[in-house]
């Protein structure tokens, strides 16, 4: 969506706030010997007591509040009793939301305790891309040239990117346009960014795969390749200078 009034800032304001908080009290409250769905039911709650309703659930029908995927799972995990949380397990949540008319999202991925797997360098690498990312986002700069800067980010560091996965324009649906904010340089897009315009940026930065397949639940996303992925997502206005971080509060960068 585009801002165009005071109100409309404030309603993306108070949503973005409701997804960020959940996603960073989700994040305090996984331990070990907790259920996917434990997890989920808890930002469920949450998400109820501040009015708003989970969107994977409203616009699609996800089987859950939130996604949460588990190590080798890219995104769109259910949330599941049988799924187990343990030490050191790469854990990624993505919590999005509707609120009185306007639409949110945010994901991040984390080690669960102590880092017996060394997954921080790959999460590490997501959080400082996404930072990079965002800080060269403005009105008028090419979609392709920032999906550029992440791509080569990722190269830097040793790591791929998931090509199709995409952050996406968001605020009176989940997806708006632009549809796809690539993590690669896409020469054929030729779209810019907007002022006064909504975005969900996101980073899937990745150890071994570059794309992402549907499992036989008709929702989890794993690599093409194996290995693991990170991902990191704010839901930002676009501005002249630098962009307006709406979910700055869940603290993915802490």
């Amino acid at each position: 969506m585009s801002i165009s009034s005071e109100s409309e800032f404030i309603g993306m304001q108070k949503i973005s706030e409701v997804v960020a908080l959940t996603l960073k009290e989700m994040r305090n409250y996984a331990q070990p010997g907790m259920t996917t769905k434990e997890v989920d039911n808890f930002g469920g709650a949450l998400l109820k007591q501040f009015g708003a309703k989970s969107a994977p659930a409203l616009s699609y029908g996800f089987p859950g509040w939130t996604c949460i995927s588990l190590n080798n799972e890219i995104a769109h995990g259910i949330p599941s009793g049988q799924k187990v949380l343990q030490e050191g397990d790469l854990i990624n949540i993505d919590v999005s939301a509707e609120l009185d008319g306007f639409w949110a999202d945010n994901g991040g991925s984390f080690v669960l305790g102590q880092d017996i797997h060394n997954h921080l360098p790959l999460v590490n690498a997501s959080k400082r891309i996404l930072r990079k990312a965002i800080d060269h986002i403005k009105g008028g700069v090419r979609i392709a040239e920032i999906g550029r800067l992440i791509e080569n980010e990722a190269s830097k560091s040793g790591y791929k990117v998931i090509k199709n996965l995409t952050g996406h324009g968001i605020g009176r649906k989940l997806h708006e346009e632009p549809s796809e904010i690539a993590n690669y340089y896409d020469r054929l897009n030729l779209k810019r960014f907007k002022k006064n315009s909504v975005v969900a940026i996101e980073t899937f930065i990745s150890t071994n795969s570059t794309i992402a397949n549907t499992m036989k639940d008709g929702w989890t996303l794993v690599g093409n390749r194996g290995g693991f992925v990170t991902q990191h997502e704010h839901t930002i206005v676009i501005t002249d200078g630098k962009p307006i971080i709406l979910t700055e509060m869940n603290e993915v960068w802490e």
